[in-house]
């Protein structure tokens, strides 16, 4: 019962971080395919650096242990058939799970429908997923990394990865030109203060990212990581 409030609260969270980014709003999210509107671009990429940079520091410090976190299998065929469906879809409709759920909440109707149809996808893959399980578990079978593939350090392609966020960043700030910030935000945080707090994120985040460039892995190498990594590990349906 505690993982399920813990995981409530996460959702609800994260929920209410995209409807405050307007990312509820179909018409702001299909701006990013016509180059008009990067929120998408900038919300979601600043959500993988946290991530990422909060991973790799905590498992640093010993504050998790990243030998136990799951990493999906690679199946890279059905893998890209989904994300060509999953963009199709998101383009078609301007909503994609997790924003159509947030769309539904504060009552939009295309969010509503977008919502049902999602249920009624997921409906039908388990109804006829004895059909597509041959498909489905094509094309690979283990869990591929950025570290293994570019056989790079894991800080390493950390850096790289905050290098090529903060150059996306520099990039659509001078497409946009801040086209995309509605007039509400406009009023609530100033454009120079803006400007100024995102500065220093970059700042950290780079500051963050070199230092894992040099400290390489996550994982301390200490005799309890290695009998971490050691211990048997769950199957990958837990």
């Amino acid at each position: 019962m505690t993982d399920l409030l813990i995981a409530f609260a996460i959702g609800v969270a994260f929920g209410f971080a995209l409807e405050r980014a307007g990312l509820g709003s179909a018409r702001k999210l299909t701006g990013q395919f016509f180059l008009r509107d990067f929120t998408v671009l900038k919300v979601m990429f600043s959500a993988i650096l946290t991530a990422m940079l909060g991973t790799f520091w905590l498992g640093r410090l010993g504050l998790i242990d990243v030998a136990f976190l799951y990493i999906p299998d690679t199946h890279l065929l059905p893998q890209l058939a989904g994300g060509a469906i999953f963009g199709l879809g998101f383009a078609l409709a301007g909503l994609c799970p997790g924003t159509s759920c947030v769309s539904a909440a504060t009552g939009r109707g295309d969010g509503a429908a977008v919502v049902a149809g999602l249920f009624a996808g997921v409906t039908a893959t388990g109804l006829f997923f004895s059909r597509l399980q041959p498909f489905y578990e094509s094309g690979g079978g283990r869990a591929w990394t950025l570290p293994q593939l570019l056989h790079l350090p894991y800080g390493v392609v950390v850096l790289l990865v905050v290098a090529m966020a903060l150059a996306a960043f520099a990039a659509v700030n001078v497409i946009a030109k801040d086209i995309e910030v509605d007039v509400h935000l406009r009023r609530l945080v100033p454009p120079e203060r803006r400007r100024r707090a995102g500065a220093w994120l970059a700042i950290a985040a780079l500051a963050l990212g070199a230092a894992a460039a040099a400290a390489r892995t996550p994982v301390k190498p200490t005799k309890a990581a290695h009998a971490v990594k050691a211990a048997p590990r769950p199957a990958s349906g837990c």
